[in-house]
């Protein structure tokens, strides 16, 4: 029984803190790159129908 607590006590903490860190909102924020509503808007303007 203390064998199995052993291998599955940590095992069971580390897949714990890495769900935690996948589900943080500021992991896809990169503030070295545009933020994505910054090139949904520049997408938007250039997808005109050229009628100008």
């Amino acid at each position: 029984m203390i064998d199995q607590l052993t291998i599955f006590l940590p095992h069971a903490l580390m897949a714990i803190a890495i769900w935690r860190l996948v589900r943080r909102e500021d992991l896809d924020d990169d503030p070295a790159l545009p933020s994505r509503k910054t090139l949904f808007r520049k997408s938007a303007e250039g997808s005109g129908t050229g009628d100008a």
